[in-house]
């Protein structure tokens, strides 16, 4: 079927299906399972949800599992494919269109996949986008504000990743995988009728005797009388957390301790996701995708232990979106940073000199000084050149947030090719 959501839109007329939403998405969904043969079916899903962390968290259980021998897929934020076939995802979404994604899966099917990992968000689980996708393994990594421009409300946001939860417990494993350092947990936990909690300061699984490096973790995974001794070589204490959940995954599909530890450490890394730069220059660059409160908070809580000297944080906030979160990143950013650099991320059609006052307010809030360590440049690499260009020692760290992974950037105009790393590289050759 060439283009099944073009088909569908012609049977609903766009002003009725937007009227309908989230039904509109439903009868999508329906009918495209219907179409190619409900492909998820006799699959076994584990589908990875939260706010922050779903991304590392889906491709750690992935490679953890193909490490080990199992026939398994993945969907993601980044990418999708199956083994060392895996695709950059080109669009700025999550979980992807109903038609795309039960595509996808029958691509899988035909590719004997038994075991399919995926990304869900909260947009795809309240629209109905998963519909007929037989969740047995759900995985929470935490839930704080987010995309509450769509929800309305943190109570619809939060209903909507219990969702998951509530498909998972009718279905083949009918298992949970909850952070226990959440306040929501128990939430979560109250859903299933087996579950497992994890976390660095609560839970089954624990993290204990973690070692924070720039370029990679290692800690002792501990529940009851079982240990596993991990390394992961994606730095951040927050990534611990998401390798806790995948290690949660990994004792209930069966994997034993060496698969378990060889797999973890086998993940290089997620593009965009705390990804080192090192162009032969004498200080540090990182980018990642973050972009909530939350993400700011942990990722800066990381790397300013480790940084001995300036830290210089480069940032925006995209235009239709949640835009009580502006100020509140800019405060958090101020706080931990030495300089604040403000520029666009996906303005769409909003001003984006607007955005960057927005942000600016907060980062004012925790001292900052336009001119002095408080810096607006809308042009995004413009705005990475001249972050470069501050950074001067061994010790300083320059961290790009916000776009990560992504390969196009939205203006008023429309989207326009964009890969920060590779531009990062050529800025810093």
């Amino acid at each position: 079927m060439a283009n099944i959501r073009t088909i569908v839109k012609k049977l609903i007329p766009t002003k009725l299906f937007k009227c309908i939403e989230p039904y509109g998405h439903l009868v999508e969904s329906v009918v495209v399972n219907i179409y190619y043969g409900f492909p998820s079916r006799n699959m076994h899903v584990i589908g990875v949800t939260g706010t922050n962390g779903k991304t590392t968290t889906t491709f750690l259980i992935e490679k953890m599992l193909h490490e080990a021998g199992y026939k398994v897929g993945m969907l993601s934020t980044v990418a999708y494919g199956i083994g060392d076939d895996i695709k950059s995802q080109i669009e700025h979404i999550t979980t992807a269109q109903a038609g795309i994604l039960q595509k996808r899966l029958r691509d899988f099917k035909h590719a004997g996949i038994d075991w399919v990992v995926l990304e869900s968000s909260s947009h795809s689980l309240a629209q109905f986008r998963t519909w007929g996708i037989p969740y047995e393994i759900a995985v929470m990594t935490n839930v704080t504000n987010d995309h509450l421009d769509y929800h309305g409300s943190f109570g619809n946001y939060l209903e909507a990743k219990r969702k998951l939860f509530k498909i998972a417990s009718k279905h083949g494993r009918k298992f949970g995988v909850i952070n226990a350092d959440d306040s929501n947990a128990k939430k979560f936990i109250d859903t299933m009728d087996r579950s497992i909690t994890y976390g660095i300061g609560d839970g089954e699984l624990q993290a204990k005797n973690i070692k924070l490096a720039a370029s990679h973790s290692t800690f002792d995974a501990v529940i009851g009388t079982d240990e596993y001794n991990i390394r992961i070589n994606i730095p951040g204490e927050f990534n611990i957390s998401n390798c806790l959940a995948a290690i949660a995954v990994g004792r209930e599909v069966g994997l034993t301790k060496d698969q378990i530890e060889q797999g973890i450490a086998a993940l290089q890394g997620v593009e965009g996701r705390m990804t080192v730069i090192d162009e032969g220059q004498k200080f540090q660059v990182i980018v990642d995708f973050a972009s909530t409160p939350d993400a700011f908070e942990r990722l800066f809580e990381s790397i300013r232990p480790v940084t001995k000297g300036k830290l210089i944080s480069v940032f925006g906030s995209a235009g239709r979106r949640d835009e009580s979160k502006r100020a509140v990143q800019g405060e958090i950013a101020g706080r931990y940073s030495d300089e604040v650099i403000l520029t666009e991320e996906d303005d769409r059609d909003v001003d984006g000199n607007e955005i960057l006052d927005q942000i600016a307010s907060g980062a004012k809030k925790s001292g900052k000084t336009i001119g002095k360590d408080l810096f607006l440049i809308l042009d995004r690499e413009a705005a990475i050149r001249f972050a470069l260009k501050r950074a001067k020692t061994a010790d300083d760290t320059v961290v790009l947030l916000g776009k990560g992974h992504e390969k196009t950037i939205e203006r008023a105009d429309g989207e326009h090719p964009w890969n920060e790393i590779e531009i990062t590289k050529k800025l810093l050759k």
